[in-house]
């Protein structure tokens, strides 16, 4: 065998353990990768927890003040029966005018 012939035998040789590690160097960064997302994942997920727990609070403020504004409402509109009508208003007015006891003459 010539110089030649044994370079191609030990290139032919070490091609399988070369083709090993490339399989474990791939296998390691999809590892690597897999973690990432995974981690990237949990940070999403809490995220995602803390955002809807805001929101929940948020919505039961809401709900709250929703129940004082319908209670205000409900108040506010019980007592307009208790007050004068514009029709009412006149006629007192009118009556007060025709009647003036401090201007006798």
């Amino acid at each position: 065998m010539n110089g030649e012939e044994m370079d191609y035998a030990g290139q032919t040789l070490g091609d399988p353990s070369m083709k090993i590690r490339d399989l474990e160097e791939k296998q390691r960064i999809l590892k690597d990768r897999i973690l990432l997302i995974g981690q990237n994942l949990i940070e999403t997920k809490e995220k995602t927890s803390e955002d809807i727990l805001e929101i929940k609070k948020n919505i039961e403020i809401i709900n709250q003040n929703m129940e004082r504004l319908i209670s205000f409402l409900e108040t506010a509109s019980s007592e307009f029966s208790k007050f004068a009508k514009k029709e009412d208003l006149e006629i007192l007015s009118k009556q007060a005018k025709m009647f003036q006891p401090l201007n006798l003459k």
